[in-house]
């Protein structure tokens, strides 16, 4: 998996001994990740023991990859969208028996389990709803100057149109807690999605916060183009939908 973090490496900060949360259930939309998806998976179920991959149509074998590693499959029979994929992770795992939380989590690496488990327990400590991850409100992520751009832009439009205040309103590493989780009912299948989740939540009105994550831009990602292209995605679909 070149240039890919290891498990260890994207936040394992699980002590020896210490319990895996079961109450989480980590939630990751999946298309076409077989090279790196078994890490992903490897580094959560060391601290968390749900975790839940949707595959969405993926045609390189990362859902049988995901299976072996150790998660829960839902497939999808073709591609829907990451829209989709979410919607449906989520309305999977918030019918769990148990369930208290769930995370959002991407299937390529770029985010850190260490910066997840914080999130959960800044949600618990504080009692917040909702915990977006925020690769803004510190210096460890660079995504580049046309993308931090687009993507300002976007968390603009964002905060206009759903009333919130956020610092990054398109980072997937989210923090969602059951009663929040319940009026989440995506209809954007692709990009807007980001946006259209945002609303969602804060028309709940219940207790958001946000939380400083460094987001890692590895060589596999840059080199799929997922960079720079998911944000200029994000901002065309936010002005047709």
């Amino acid at each position: 998996m070149a240039g890919m973090p290891s498990a260890h490496s994207s936040g394992d900060s699980r002590a020896p001994g210490t319990e895996r949360d079961g109450g989480t259930w980590v939630v990751i939309p999946l298309f076409n990740e077989s090279s790196v998806i078994a890490g992903v998976i490897e580094g959560l179920l060391e601290v968390v023991e749900h975790v839940v991959c949707v595959d969405d149509g993926s045609t390189d074998g990362s859902a049988e990859i995901a299976e072996a590693a150790g998660a829960r499959v839902v497939r999808h029979p073709y591609n829907l969208g990451q829209g989709a994929a979410l919607q449906t992770g989520i309305g999977y795992a918030r019918e769990q028996p148990g369930a208290e939380f769930i995370v959002t989590f991407d299937a390529d690496g770029q985010h850190r389990v260490v910066d997840a488990l914080a999130m959960v327990a800044l949600a618990r400590e504080e009692d917040a709803a909702i915990v977006f991850g925020s690769r803004f409100l510190d210096d460890r992520t660079r995504p580049g100057l046309l993308k931090k751009a687009v993507l300002k832009t976007a968390v603009w439009v964002t905060n206009l149109t759903t009333g919130l205040t956020l610092t990054d309103a398109h980072n997937g590493l989210r923090v969602i807690r059951i009663d929040a989780a319940r009026a989440v009912n995506l209809k954007q299948d692709r990009m807007a999605h980001a946006t259209e989740i945002v609303l969602q939540l804060g028309r709940t009105g219940l207790p958001y916060r946000e939380f400083p994550v460094e987001v890692l831009y590895t060589e596999y990602s840059r080199a799929k183009g997922q960079s720079l292209l998911n944000s200029i995605n994000i901002l065309v679909d936010l002005v047709i939908n």
